[in-house]
C-alpha cells in the first residue's frame, strides 16, 4: 500500500483530515500547504462550467483538470472523481480508472455508490489502484437535493453501503448530508477515515468545495461556511482596473516596454 494512503489510513480516530477541491493550478498550490486530501471533483460542473448538475462531465474534463491539480501538489494525496456513467460495468470502470491514473499520475479515484457497484470498487482496487468511496447525498445518481440517514431504514441502509464499500477495499468514505446521528455511527463501524460533507463533526475529517467557502459560487446550502468573500474583493479589483483603463492611468510607464 502506498505511504499517503496507509497514512489517510492511519489518521482514523486522530487528528481531523482537512480536505477541499481543486481544478486548476493556482487553487493546486495554495491547498498544498494545508490539506490532506486535494479533490479534483466533478463539482467543476457547476463551480467552474456553470452546468445545473454534474451528470455531463467528461473523463477528458477530469483529466485535463487533475493534470494541471496534480502537478501542483507535493504534499496532499490527490484524488479525482469518476464522472457519471463511466464506471458502469467493471471493464469499462477499470478501463477509465487506468486513463485517469495514467494521465494524471493521480493517487486515488473516488466513485459515487449506487447500492450496487461493489464490486466495481473491488474490482478496481484489486488492479492496485485506491478508491475513495461516497454515501449519502450523491449528486450523479440524486436528481433532487434530499439529506439523507433520517430514517431508521434509510440509517441502516447507509450503515449497510459503509461496510460493503469497506470490504470491497476503498481507503476513505465521503458522507455527503447525512444525519450526524448516523454519520457518528457509520465512521464508530468503520476501520477506514470517514470525510463529511454535511455530515457533522461525527466524521473522521471534512470537506468542502472551495469555491463554495470562498465565496465565489453564489451556491451557499446550509452546510456550507463561507470562510472568506473573494466575490467582493475580485469585484474591488476589477472596479480599480476599470476606473485605471478609463482614466488612462493603466499601464504606467513601469507597466510599458
Amino acid at each position: 500500500m502506498k505511504k499517503k494512503i496507509l497514512k489517510i489510513i492511519q489518521s482514523k480516530n486522530n487528528v481531523p483530515l482537512v480536505c477541499l477541491t481543486a481544478y486548476s493550478k493556482p487553487f493546486a498550490k495554495i491547498l498544498d500547504k494545508y490539506c490532506d486530501i486535494v479533490l479534483v471533483g466533478d463539482s467543476l460542473a457547476t463551480a467552474m462550467y456553470g452546468m445545473k448538475n454534474t451528470h455531463e462531465v467528461t473523463i477528458e474534463m477530469m483529466i485535463q483538470h487533475g493534470i494541471s491539480v496534480k502537478q501542483n501538489l507535493n504534499k496532499a494525496l490527490c484524488v479525482i472523481d469518476m464522472p457519471k456513467d463511466s464506471y458502469k460495468t467493471t471493464k469499462q470502470a477499470i478501463k477509465n480508472a487506468r486513463l485517469i491514473f495514467k494521465k494524471t499520475k493521480c493517487d486515488a479515484v473516488k466513485l459515487e455508490c449506487n447500492g450496487k457497484n461493489y464490486e466495481i470498487i473491488k474490482n478496481i482496487v484489486k488492479k492496485g489502484m485506491p478508491v475513495m468511496g461516497h454515501i449519502g447525498f450523491t449528486p450523479q445518481y440524486h436528481k433532487k437535493f434530499k439529506p439523507q440517514g433520517d430514517s431508521i431504514n434509510e440509517k441502516k441502509k447507509l450503515l449497510d453501503q459503509a461496510k460493503k464499500i469497506q470490504e470491497a477495499g476503498s481507503f476513505s468514505l465521503v458522507l455527503e448530508c447525512v444525519n450526524k446521528n448516523t454519520a457518528k455511527i457509520i465512521t464508530k463501524s468503520l476501520k477506514i477515515p470517514t470525510i463529511g460533507i454535511g455530515a457533522s463533526l461525527n466524521c473522521d475529517g471534512q470537506i468542502l468545495v472551495t469555491d463554495d467557502m470562498l465565496g465565489l459560487s453564489g451556491f451557499y446550502p446550509k452546510f456550507v461556511k463561507k470562510f472568506a468573500n473573494l466575490n467582493n474583493i475580485i469585484e474591488i479589483g476589477v472596479k480599480k482596473y476599470k476606473k485605471a483603463v478609463i482614466n488612462k492611468k493603466h499601464p504606467t510607464k513601469k507597466n510599458t516596454f
